[in-house]
């Protein structure tokens, strides 16, 4: 389950609450309809594609490295990488096993990545549409020169390209190679991507569970594409455009814990690249509660008041640890022996919670019961739904992203890129 707990802004706005959940309730009609701005790109609505053919040779590829125990080394930008990083850092920690690069020009990354792919045997997902963006285009480039060099003929094996169904120098290469592959649907955006092959292969390939998500993603859409009063992605959206109207610019989403970290990331490239254009949007921010407490506690405490904040929580935890008693208490924490630290994580919340609303923070809650593929899959959906809710009542195309391409034009011109 998940829900949404806004009590403190609807009763904080409450004179104007109804007629932006009126128009929430528009947006989302206008999202069901499929006659908005950026309706050609409404593929994801209809995701996880369940056509046999295309889901048994997903998996059928997962399995195959789950079970080699091989690394899986995935080469992406943006929504090609961010989705099932979420997703697998949340459900296994920091996994050894699946390896994200391409993301980034950094030499340090890549070279340690290479000391370490010496000794171990890895297949690589490439991940993307054009096979022409620079980070992950040069990154594997580089990677793809050293497969072939340690296991020859064999590298276009271990090589998995998920790309354009027909066109672009990926898709180009992938026919020239044999590589195995996947394809990127045209109706559906990199952030929109995680329930498709460029997530879900890495996700799989992980070791989860694909009914579970499978169960999460349509009752989520089920949720969120009802126009009720529990519909979680309404109550959302309508609570951070009442916060945004007045005059809250930065929403920060916070959790109290760390394996949340990259859904935080995932988050923040969901709604600022789809709210963030024509001098609109809200500016996504996340912390990791406690650990930012000790940093950026200070400023959301007392900082300027420009700033609303959701917490992510956690209901039940799968595995808990009991805190021991100690007979000299030289800590002074045996008040706590005997307590689950699962029971002392909620109290830090709701005491940060009630600490931030005294210094005049507007506050919601979205509570999911367990940490697993369902219920991240649920939230994913709910989010994507609300996302596109918000673009619409802010009046901006959703699904585009025209600002994203500036920098590109300007490191061109500055490494000598013929034509630019």
């Amino acid at each position: 389950m998940i829900q949404i707990v806004d009590k403190y802004i609807k009763e904080r706005y409450k004179d104007n609450y109804q007629q932006v959940r009126d128009e929430a309730r528009l947006a989302l009609k206008t999202l069901i309809a499929r006659n908005g701005k950026g309706n050609d790109f409404l593929g994801w609505l209809d995701l996880p594609d369940q056509t046999p053919a295309h889901l048994d040779h997903l998996k059928e590829i997962a399995e195959e490295i789950h079970r080699s125990g091989d690394f899986l080394v995935c080469i992406g930008i943006g929504g090609s990488y961010l989705g099932s990083k979420a997703f697998i850092h949340a459900l296994y920690g920091e996994n050894h096993r699946i390896k994200f690069i391409g993301h980034h020009l950094s030499p340090l990354e890549l070279h340690d990545l290479l000391d370490e792919l010496e000794e171990k045997d890895f297949y690589i997902n490439v991940i993307s549409k054009s096979g022409t963006t620079t980070e992950p285009g040069v990154t594997f480039r580089i990677l793809r020169e050293f497969a072939e060099k340690k296991y020859g003929d064999n590298a276009n094996r271990r090589i998995i390209a998920t790309t354009d169904a027909k066109k672009g120098a990926l898709r180009e290469l992938t026919r020239q190679k044999g590589y195995r592959s996947f394809i990127i649907p045209d109706n559906v955006g990199g952030r929109f991507s995680v329930l498709t092959p460029v997530g879900l292969l890495p996700i799989l390939a992980a070791g989860a569970d694909m009914d579970q998500i499978t169960r999460g993603a349509v009752s989520g859409f089920k949720f969120a594409l009802t126009d009720n009063e529990d519909n979680p992605a309404l109550n959302y959206v309508s609570s951070r455009n009442l916060c945004y109207r007045d005059g809250k610019a930065i929403e920060i989403m916070a959790s109290m814990e760390p394996r949340l970290h990259y859904l935080s990331e995932w988050w923040k490239q969901l709604f600022g690249e789809s709210e963030g254009k024509e001098g609109k949007g809200i500016f996504p921010a996340s912390v990791d509660f406690t650990t930012d407490l000790h940093s950026m506690g200070q400023w959301i405490q007392d900082g300027v008041r420009n700033i609303f904040e959701t917490f992510l929580v956690i209901d039940h935890y799968q595995k808990d640890v009991i805190i021991p008693a100690d007979d000299a208490d030289l800590d002074k924490l045996n008040y706590l022996a005997g307590k689950k630290l699962s029971e002392v994580n909620q109290k830090a919340y709701k005491g940060t919670k009630q600490a931030h609303e005294d210094g005049g923070v507007p506050t919601m809650v979205i509570h999911f019961d367990y940490l697993d593929e369902e219920h991240l899959t649920k939230l994913c959906v709910i989010f994507e739904v609300a996302v596109a809710i918000s673009g619409y009542m802010l009046g901006v195309n959703p699904f585009d992203q025209p600002g994203v391409e500036t920098y590109k034009k300007n490191m061109f011109a500055l490494l000598g890129k013929p034509g630019v």
